[in-house]
């Protein structure tokens, strides 16, 4: 996947479609990721797969789980795991907020994206709470009829010109 550069310096590495479709998310926030040696440069090249990652709150601190940065083809023997578990950056203060919105409210932390800022590996931390089969079928709705919506405007507009002459 190329990266992508926003006009704030952020380049965009890799997302996780499948978690706006699943959850619905009440809260973002930005965390940094401690990587390892040529993780780095794997997560550069876009090798991440964040489809079933998720964060867990243990001991004080956050970890991200089952995201997949696949190992670097010239980093030989010393690659680590590509599945290991990551230790996310937060403030102490974050991760208590954390620690407790995921307790009491029964919400989940999942990873949206990855990026880089200001040459700094980042992840877009969402809480979010798991949609229901009723729920993402309205979602389906809502986007269908405002596909819809789009699509009558543009034929009128483009009717409107062809009557004009």
């Amino acid at each position: 996947m190329a990266a992508k550069k926003d006009p704030e310096g952020i380049k965009t590495v890799a997302q996780n479609r499948r978690a706006l479709r699943d959850f619905s998310v009440l809260e973002t926030l930005e965390a940094g990721i401690e990587l390892r040696g040529a993780e780095v440069k794997s997560v550069r090249d876009g090798a991440v797969d964040l489809k079933d990652g998720y964060a867990l709150v243990d001991n004080g601190q956050v970890f991200l789980l089952n995201v997949r940065i696949s190992p670097y083809p010239q980093a030989g023997r010393d690659a680590p795991d590509p599945e290991r578990k990551r230790r996310l950056l937060l403030h102490k203060r974050e991760i208590n907020r954390l620690y407790g919105q995921t307790q009491e409210r029964g919400f989940t932390l999942i990873p949206l994206k990855v990026y880089f800022k200001k040459g700094k590996a980042k992840l877009a931390l969402a809480v979010a709470r798991g949609k229901k089969f009723e729920d993402q079928r309205e979602t389906i709705k809502e986007r269908e009829a405002q596909r819809d919506m789009a699509r009558a405007l543009r034929r009128d507009h483009v009717g409107a010109k062809r009557f004009r002459r």
